[in-house]
Order: structure tokens, then C-alpha cells, then sequence
């Protein structure tokens, strides 16, 4: 059985969900540290003018862990998504994929932006149709708090006997910790497709609702590398 382990990010990009795709079953890690100007609380989308950040607002201290920051409500985040999408995705071809996911993320109110991540990824893999068994880590207990242990630890919580890494982890995996566990480790291998996109020449590493709204209910199949 092959897992994977991920911090929770916002309106991730594709090879999230490939990753995601490629596992048999998927750990959001929300229990470790935030990452001020990562992916956690913002992601990109294509514009006439290029492509744009899509920014929600949190109130982070440092050290803080993805589960504690709250998001900074006095700021109308929402509204102003709201009409960026609409903005620039209107006339794609399955905007309507879309609407009622979008309604419902910018009209719910949330605490933090592990709950957000969380329950939008969540969204967007039933969308996709990736059938990957999802799993949250502060639900399942206490983990060491070294990297390489702790994704043992998850890896044997389930009792898989591959883990799935992503290609950047081959700089910095202590892989004899696996080996010492019984624990195959196999890297990510992923090619960005080329796709549809409105506004002329394809941009790269866009949100993955860029490709649902250019490619409805073909965009598993793209992202899987099979267009």
C-alpha cells in the first residue's frame, strides 16, 4: 500500500492532486509548522494580464503550526476572490463546474486555514473524481516531531509499506531511516501538462481550478497525463 503526506494548501496546484491520485490513501499534515509566503494560505491564477495571487489573510505567530493560525476575518478576502474568479473564468468553458464550490468556500465563515484547506481539497478530489482516502494527521494521534520519523510513524499507523514522496524530498530524506523500517520510499514523478487556458500563452503551475474550469470533467485525465 502506497501513502502520501502533504501539508493542507490552498486551491493546490496539479501535481498535489497527482500525488494525491497516485496514493492509495492521502495524509493532510496539519499539525507542523506554517509556512508564511508558501502555498498554505495562497495560490495562483492565470489573468489577462499574467497570473495572480489568490491570497487569504491570517494572523501568524511564529512557530505557530497550520492548525493554529486563524484567519484574519476583518479583511474581505472572499469578495474580492469572489470577483477575481468570476472575473477571469467566467467565459471558460465549465465555469459552472465550479459555481456552487466557489458560492459555498466564499460564503462559509472559517476559523483558521487548516480547516479551509482541509475541507477544499477535500471538495476538489470528489471533483476530480480522484477516489484517494483522505485522512487529516491531528485526528490520528501523536507523531515524533522529526521529519523523517514522524512520516515513518505515519506510514506504519496504517501499516503501508511504500511511502510517496515528492521529487524535492530526495535533497533532504534520511532514506536509510526507511530502509532501517521496512518502509520503500518511491519519488513523484510528474510532467505539467499542456492544456487549454484562456488568455493566449499557457502559464504553468496555475491553481488546479484553472484546468477544471478550461476542462470540466476531462481534467483527471489530463492531470494523469493521458490527454
Amino acid at each position: 500500500m502506497i501513502i502520501a503526506v502533504h501539508q493542507p494548501q490552498y486551491l493546490p496546484w496539479l501535481g498535489y492532486f497527482h500525488k494525491i491520485h497516485q496514493a492509495d490513501l492521502f495524509v493532510l499534515l496539519d499539525n507542523v509548522q506554517f509556512k508564511k509566503n508558501e502555498w498554505q494560505n495562497r495560490n495562483k491564477i492565470k489573468t489577462a494580464q499574467g497570473w495572480q495571487w489568490l491570497t487569504v489573510p491570517v494572523m501568524f505567530k511564529h512557530l505557530q503550526l497550520i492548525n493554529e493560525v486563524v484567519i484574519n476575518g476583518k479583511v474581505s478576502w472572499q469578495h474580492k476572490q469572489r470577483q477575481a474568479i468570476i472575473s477571469n473564468y467566467k467565459k471558460a468553458l465549465f465555469y459552472g463546474m465550479l459555481e456552487d464550490f466557489f458560492e459555498n468556500t466564499f460564503s462559509a465563515t472559517w476559523d483558521n486555514i487548516s480547516q479551509l484547506n482541509i475541507e477544499t481539497v477535500k471538495k476538489l478530489v470528489s471533483i476530480l473524481g480522484i477516489e484517494t482516502p483522505l485522512y487529516v494527521a491531528s485526528e490520528l494521534g501523536e507523531f515524533p516531531q522529526d521529519p523523517d520519523e514522524r512520516l515513518i510513524a505515519i506510514t506504519r499507523h496504517f501499516g503501508a509499506d511504500t511511502y510517496l514522496a515528492g521529487e524535492g524530498g530526495k535533497t533532504y530524506m534520511d532514506l536509510e531511516k526507511y530502509e532501517e523500517n521496512s518502509i520503500n520510499v518511491i519519488f513523484q514523478e510528474f510532467k505539467h501538462p499542456v492544456y487549454n487556458q484562456l488568455f493566449g500563452e499557457f502559464l504553468p503551475f496555475m491553481s488546479v481550478i484553472d484546468l477544471i474550469f478550461n476542462h470540466g470533467d476531462e481534467s483527471l485525465t489530463i492531470l494523469r497525463g493521458n490527454s
